[in-house]
């Protein structure tokens, strides 16, 4: 949950970055509103919990005892809304709306997308290998953003998710990178919240890391930090953690 934005005629307000805030919605959501159409086209609303695979296409896991389950396996096709939440008129939030199309996913892209999710949603390890329940993978065609008053703008799928062309280095090393940040680097987990996404509190953990940022998690909380240029491999990605680290104590960084 984020803080709202300066009416767009203040002082204050900085140039609005609608795809930089679109892209920070779609890592840092935790639940949707998804849609699907029943047997004779109508459309049904759900809530599921969300995730996002490394390229940034969404992650869900559902039952087959859901009707929304049911629903794309006949009809892949399906929107997903992520809206923020806070203090005064809901409308006056972000919201991100995604149109696309579902897959049941198995094997090896089960076992990455099952990791991704439950560093998410961790309780969801109770059930995640019940037998009626499956790893579905987004596809995404466009999004739709809605920043609040006059803050709009239509993406397609390719400006909103992420390149991993020339990352498989840093895919592979993404775990190893996660526990030693965890482990070993828990207060440049704090800085990287609290300076560079407007955060509070201690305890922050890393949960995912892709080309263009890191992913952070604090019980029910979640944050985006934006890297200031892509990384592709493990080399790369501890050279731009430093800098960060290194921004953040010496005052030097801007908040985005």
């Amino acid at each position: 949950m984020s803080a709202s934005p300066p009416p767009p005629d203040s002082p204050e307000a900085a140039p609005y970055d609608a795809l930089g805030e679109a892209k920070r919605i779609l890592r840092e959501a935790r639940a949707a509103s998804l849609a699907t159409l029943t047997q004779d086209g109508s459309p049904f609303a759900s809530l599921v919990n969300f995730a996002a695979a490394p390229d940034g296409s969404p992650i869900l896991l559902m039952s087959r005892l859901a009707a929304h389950t049911r629903h794309l396996e006949r009809d892949p096709r399906l929107s997903l809304l992520l809206a923020e939440s806070g203090a005064g008129d809901p409308l006056a939030h972000a919201r991100l709306t995604l149109a696309g199309g579902a897959r049941r996913v198995e094997g090896d892209e089960r076992a990455v997308l099952r990791a991704r999710f439950l560093a998410r949603h961790p309780r969801s390890a109770l059930y995640a290998d019940f037998t009626d329940f499956s790893f579905w993978s987004v596809s995404l065609k466009s999004a739709h953003l809605n920043g609040g008053f006059a803050r709009a703008a239509n993406f397609a799928a390719a400006a909103l998710l992420t390149s991993l062309e020339g990352a498989q280095a840093l895919l592979a090393a993404e775990p190893g990178a996660l526990a030693h940040m965890n482990a070993d680097h828990a207060d440049a987990l704090e800085l990287y919240a609290h300076v560079f996404a407007g955060r509070s509190g201690a305890g922050w953990t890393a949960v995912g890391i892709d080309p263009e940022g890191i992913d952070l998690a604090r019980g029910d909380e979640s944050a985006r930090v934006a890297f200031p240029r892509l990384a592709r491999d493990s080399g790369e990605l501890r050279a731009i953690l430093v800098e960060l680290a290194q921004a953040a104590r010496s005052g030097k960084a801007t908040q985005k």
